[in-house]
């Protein structure tokens, strides 16, 4: 049966805003406080989408969350009206409110992991939403992302939902930033790739000495036991920790992937030619043939991709077998690394053309295109069990773009987080999103 794999992009929030709040992430620090512009966040964002829809690949839209979340600062300790719970937090602890309006949940490679129904033991696709629970602001997304993606992909034929693992330091799971999969076919058996930071229970794992490892080796191995995967279609490996001490929060900063294909960084992965060759052994028992492009430090610094998100990227495979790599303008902007890409596409390798796109608002937060995609492979008959109001069409994109203009605002400061109308107006956009998608109650003011 064919299948296919599909990007379900993250929808940009009302309240995208610079808070600085991702420590480990360069770019969120470095632009902290700058003012920002969410109704150009958005239409950048379903620029890409309808970009990649005209060229023939499925692309899916995925909601953004209601900020702030008046609820978690509740939860903190401030009380009466909404406005007043907005009103109190501003006064007395500006850095929750700021915390409780990030619109993080753009980034929806970090939503959730997702194993395709050929990997699986019992053939459905299986979600397990991410606890993100080493940022306050992160935290606070998992209960909503799940009512969405089951809003999303509600046929128990075909889907499995699972809960977030344990909020606890211990099994701390980023979702797909640190997961990818390879195979001949999407529909075929593959072998599913987690890369993991640190081990909590094993203190002989080496760990980063000035940024946090978001991701444990023990959430990635939580997550294949939920999804029934097998040994022989797993390969786990960790993540440099040099490289997460520069600014590599998550593997999707320094590696991606996809078919048969891994382009990555030389200093992505401890013990990197046992990695590639544990990942060449297991894909080829399932009939594939692993390839790797490797970017040699001395052409591309780990501070150059980190830079420009060289790796944050999207690999997509087109009908001529060659494969499209999506990246930011700031690629083009970086001599070094345009050089490189100009040289990459002239060799006769697996990756025939790149594509560039204006993501400032996005990359000013850090985040890059492979941030803001949720990748799913489906059979056919699975395409067609999910809510087709979230599949992107022409008709969709104009009526999206118009639901943009008419419920962000074009400029966003810090103290604008404290007006109680900002609220209001994220309730009101979110109540007729949820209309335009067909997602039923899925948010907290909704239910």
């Amino acid at each position: 049966m064919k299948s296919c794999e599909v990007n379900f992009d993250g929808l940009v929030g009302p309240t995208h805003n610079y808070g600085g709040l991702s420590y480990g992430n360069v770019a969120s620090q470095s632009n902290s406080q700058q003012g920002s512009n969410p109704r150009e966040a958005a239409r950048q964002g379903l620029a890409k989408m309808k970009a990649l829809m005209e060229l023939g690949f499925t692309q899916g839209v995925l909601a953004p969350q209601e900020r702030p979340d008046v609820a978690a600062l509740r939860q903190l300790g401030f009380s009466g009206s909404d406005a007043q719970v907005i009103e109190r937090a501003a006064r007395q602890a500006m850095p929750l409110l700021v915390a409780s309006c990030s619109a993080s949940s753009m980034w929806v490679a970090n939503a959730a992991t997702v194993s395709p129904s050929a990997d699986t033991a019992d053939g459905r696709v299986h979600f397990t939403a991410a606890n993100l629970n080493c940022k306050f602001h992160r935290s606070i997304e998992h209960p909503t992302t799940s009512r969405v993606l089951q809003a999303m992909f509600a046929s128990e034929q075909h889907f499995a939902h699972h809960a977030a693992l344990p909020a606890v330091a211990q099994f701390g799971d980023e979702g797909a930033a640190n997961h990818t999969r390879f195979c001949r076919d999407y529909g075929e058996p593959g072998v599913e790739f987690f890369v993991y930071g640190r081990s909590a229970f094993d203190a002989r794992v080496p760990a980063p000495q000035k940024y946090p490892a978001r991701q444990t080796l023990e959430a990635s191995q939580a997550v294949v036991r939920l999804h029934g995967l097998s040994e022989d279609g797993v390969v786990l490996a960790q993540q440099n920790p040099t490289v997460i001490d520069q600014g590599v929060f998550h593997n999707d900063v320094i590696a991606v992937g996809n078919g048969e294909l891994l382009f990555h960084h030389q200093d992505a992965f401890l013990d990197s030619d046992a990695v590639m060759a544990q990942l060449q052994a297991k894909l080829a028992r399932r009939g594939g043939r692993f390839q790797a492009v490797c970017v040699p430090r001395a052409e591309v610094a780990v501070e150059d991709a980190v830079r420009t998100y060289l790796f944050n990227s999207q690999l997509l495979s087109r009908a001529d077998g060659s494969m499209l790599l999506v990246v930011p303008e700031e690629c083009r902007a970086n001599p070094r690394v345009w050089a490189y890409l100009e040289g990459l596409t002239t060799q006769a390798g697996p990756i025939g053309e790149v594509k560039v796109f204006d993501l400032k608002q996005s990359m000013q937060n850090g985040g890059g295109p492979a941030c803001l995609r949720l990748r799913v492979a489906l059979r056919h008959d699975e395409l067609a069990a999910v809510n087709p109001a979230v599949i992107l069409t022409p008709k969709l994109y104009d009526t999206l773009t118009l639901w943009v203009d008419k419920h962000y605002r074009d400029r966003l400061a810090e103290t604008d987080l404290a007006d109680p109308q900002l609220l209001i107006e994220c309730r009101t956009a979110l109540d007729e999103l949820s209309q335009i998608l067909a997602l039923g109650s899925v948010y907290p003011f909704q239910l």
